[in-house]
């Protein structure tokens, strides 16, 4: 634990055990997403599916970036994961982004990607509210975080028609901006 941090942020204003709450529900969102991509991910098939599946997996990995760049945090603040998987699953900021009931609907698995993103756009959002000018180094994280999935959710939005994001899919390199936090 890192107790100058704790006291910093208590000090800045931060209210602490909710900071934790939102950071440990946040990290369950990722892992759990990253599962779920996993099976979204080998359902898509086809001429339709084929055209996402590197999008969603990009997406997938970073996901799984996002959970190992707040477990640090979460464990400087004086936090821990819940020893049960099941437990952990549970609590996720997020709702599962579970298969739909036709596995070869591919409009419904991307509904499914970019509902998941657009939740976690909401709740890092909310996170970087909550620590802007108190706690730096949560928000330099969350921030990172919230880019990358502003872009996941403007890559599948684009699919769904619903205009161009100007975002471009990364070659070669995923997570530019939680990269650092990954060191």
């Amino acid at each position: 634990m890192a107790k100058v941090a704790q006291e910093m942020v208590k000090k800045s204003g931060v209210d602490l055990d909710k900071l934790l709450d939102l950071l440990i529900k946040n990290a369950s969102a990722e892992l759990t997403t990253f599962y779920y991509y996993t099976i979204l991910r080998a359902n898509l098939i086809g001429l339709e599916g084929e055209g996402l599946k590197e999008i969603a997996e990009t997406a997938r990995i970073e996901d799984r970036n996002h959970f190992e760049a707040l477990v640090p945090r979460i464990y400087e603040l004086g936090g821990k994961l819940p020893d049960d998987m099941k437990v952990f699953h549970d609590i996720s900021a997020c709702p599962p982004a579970s298969l739909p009931q036709d596995p070869t609907d591919v409009m419904a698995i991307l509904q499914v990607l970019v509902e998941a993103e657009r939740c976690a756009v909401r709740g890092y959002t909310h996170l970087c509210d909550m620590t802007f000018g108190k706690d730096h180094r949560t928000y330099d994280l969350v921030l990172a975080i919230l880019n990358e999935e502003i872009e996941h959710e403007s890559w599948f939005s684009e699919f769904l028609g619903e205009g161009p994001s100007g975002h471009f899919l990364r070659r070669g390199e995923t997570s530019p901006f939680v990269g650092k936090f990954l060191k």
